[in-house]
């Protein structure tokens, strides 16, 4: 077993009711810290579980049952440059010369806010170009997929047989 370390934002109760912070913990929720911000609630883990896609899955379903919506997974998979030198432990002008091409060439393209100075790329997209290139661990291209799956997919945890687990497992099997 490892630990593994993520946030869950959520919302659809308020923080300050002690049924609530009762419900979390009773529901398998002790290994997490409870916050509100920007009026949702987060949620930060430190979970124990075989595999990543396991603690995600398992903090999202027992979050789930106690009446809250999950809105999403975080670290988020949208990331500036300043988030991919900072998770991929590289400096920002590393990956500067990445973009541009000027050391290795086929960097993943911006995701979003292409036409802004401050573009966000898919660290799922970054971490595994950044894997190819022996400059991230395997396991941090995995944890990038299984985030970004959780997040395409949360709609899944209001089905009744919900495949939400699953399709996370499945990510650490590619």
């Amino acid at each position: 077993m490892k630990t593994f370390e993520f946030s869950i934002i959520a919302s659809g109760r308020s923080i300050e009711d002690d049924d609530f912070v009762n419900a979390v913990f009773e529901a398998g929720c002790d290994d997490a810290t409870l916050s509100f911000q920007k009026g949702v609630i987060i949620a930060e883990f430190e979970r124990e579980a075989e595999s990543f896609a396991k603690a995600i899955a398992s903090a999202c379903s027992q979050l789930h049952q106690t009446g809250l919506k999950i809105e999403r997974i975080e670290p988020d998979y949208l990331v500036s440059l300043s988030e991919i030198a900072e998770r991929s432990d590289l400096s920002k002008q590393a990956i500067s010369y990445y973009i541009k091409g000027e050391r290795l060439e086929g960097f993943p393209l911006p995701a979003a806010k292409v036409t802004s100075k401050h573009p966000l790329w898919d660290w799922y997209q970054v971490a595994d170009w950044l894997w190819r290139n022996n400059n991230l661990p395997r396991e941090a291209v995995i944890q990038a997929k299984v985030v970004k799956e959780a997040n395409m997919n949360i709609d899944l945890l209001d089905m009744p047989g919900s495949m939400f687990s699953s399709r996370l497992e499945q990510c650490e099997l590619n």
